[in-house]
């Protein structure tokens, strides 16, 4: 039974290495202990890269894992070094993400643009934002500092903003040409709206309030928020929006709640963000058992995450972790899911060199079988998040924050219809589906005749 103990009798029949093998020492009274633990998880999240040996590309892990997947490990690792203090990873935290900025320092790189995804893009800008926020090491001069680079970003994908249906919104594919592109997707808006508020707490800069209110209206108005602050994938832009996934991934109210807390702090707690806040908060209890003493869970784990899913929760622990300090008025309700669910998580992680870490935490300390780097990132985020505290706010600019941007107005770099592109290859894959597969046959006059 999922979540059961482990009578005396199982106990007997399984075997003794299972016992002795899985599960990490954690105890949430003592930081070491629990900064001990993330160094285990994140130990095996890396141990899939790659990317700092001489010949390999950094800031790109192996197949079958995703570009924008390697954004988001290295976001994990800005946050783990705030967290810990330790800076063992930093060396190629920061090569990796200043390798992938591009010719136009907006993470759009020659080599991902034939299937860019604005979700792809938008969790990079996470990993520069988080950078900025957290104090971690600035860039040497002469490189792109990180928040130039999230502005930059913010930029590139405002230029995409579509009212030529549903009224708004940003469709998943940052081209048209690319399968999908008729979607207008939560991960997308939300991740828009996401790096918006935090620009606007970080600068003060007007204009990014305004985006960011103006996408969260967009994201009430169409539907993909509900009166309930539960939030679907993605609408149709086809049949102007009135056909919805109605998928609830983790991910989503992460990224929506971690926004509207930024938007809270920097509007001085305006009653209606923190409606927002706490709307969103109490509809996490979808992704939490309770019979499981509030262990966060994901739908798909009764059957089987895919590649993506298995990196979910991840995201939601870190965007949780991070709310409290901005909300504090949060702080029992999702302080008391994540330190459940990081002990669950650590049992459900290897104590030995391996460090592998299972995917479904409600099992206990009976191993799943599961292993990769969603779900070594998961147990990750869910473990160094409880040492989240409401004083340990992020900094900003004219705060503590050292991290400098384009310009006062935040404007900056707006290139968007003269992307480079080039053939795709084995190792540039990023799931845009069989349209984009299609396209890469295309003739090559023809290719730059569509890109432009």
């Amino acid at each position: 039974m999922r979540g059961s103990p482990l009578s005396w009798k199982a106990l007997l029949l399984t075997p003794l290495v299972s016992q002795v093998a899985f599960s990490i020492e954690l105890d949430l009274s003592s930081e070491e202990s629990i900064k001990s633990a993330a160094k285990h998880a994140a130990k095996g999240m890396l141990s899939y890269y790659s990317g700092y040996r001489p010949g390999d590309v950094p800031g790109n892990i192996p197949d079958p894992y995703y570009w924008w997947e390697c954004g988001a490990m290295f976001g994990a690792l800005v946050e783990y070094y705030y967290y810990t203090g330790d800076d063992q990873w930093n060396d190629w935290t920061t090569q990796a993400l200043l390798h992938q900025v591009g010719d136009d320092n907006n993470y759009m790189p020659v080599n991902q643009t034939r299937a860019m995804g604005n979700d792809d893009q938008i969790f990079w800008a996470f990993a520069a934002m988080s950078a900025a926020e957290t104090k971690y090491p600035d860039p040497p001069s002469g490189q792109p500092q990180w928040l130039q680079l999230a502005e930059n970003v913010f930029n590139s994908q405002v230029a995409r903003w579509d009212t030529s249906t549903c009224g708004g919104g940003l469709h998943w594919q940052a081209f048209s040409y690319l399968g999908g592109y008729h979607l207008k997707n939560s991960i997308s808006n939300g991740g828009l709206f996401n790096v918006a508020s935090r620009l606007a707490l970080y600068t003060r800069n007007q204009t990014y309030s305004e985006w960011a209110n103006k996408i969260w209206d967009w994201s009430e108005d169409v539907g993909l928020i509900r009166s309930n602050y539960f939030i679907y994938d993605n609408t149709d832009s086809s049949d102007n929006c009135t056909t919805f996934d109605e998928t609830q991934h983790a991910y989503l109210p992460g990224v929506y709640l971690h926004g509207a807390a930024n938007m809270y702090a920097a509007t001085n707690q305006s009653k209606t963000w923190e409606k927002r806040v706490r709307g969103i908060t109490n509809a996490l209890d979808y992704f939490f058992e309770n019979k499981n003493h509030n262990v966060m869970s994901q739908p798909c784990e009764i059957k089987d995450c895919n590649l993506n899913e298995q990196s979910f929760k991840a995201y939601l622990a870190r965007f949780m972790g991070a709310t409290v300090p901005l909300a504090p008025f949060t702080e029992q309700s999702i302080m008391t899911k994540i330190n459940a669910s990081a002990i669950a998580a650590a049992k459900q992680c290897s104590g030995g060199s391996d460090n592998k870490c299972g995917l479904r935490w409600t099992e206990g300390d009976q191993y799943d079988g599961k292993t990769g780097i969603g779900e070594q990132m998961s147990a990750l985020e869910v473990i160094q998040s409880t040492l989240s505290r409401p004083k340990r706010k992020p900094v900003s600019s004219g705060n503590g924050g050292t991290s400098t941007g384009n310009s006062p107005d935040g404007g900056g770099n707006k290139k968007d219809s003269n992307v480079k592109t080039r053939a795709m290859t084995k190792g540039d894959k990023a799931g845009a589906g069989i349209m984009t597969a299609l396209f890469a046959l295309v003739p090559i006059g023809a290719l730059v005749f569509l890109t432009l």
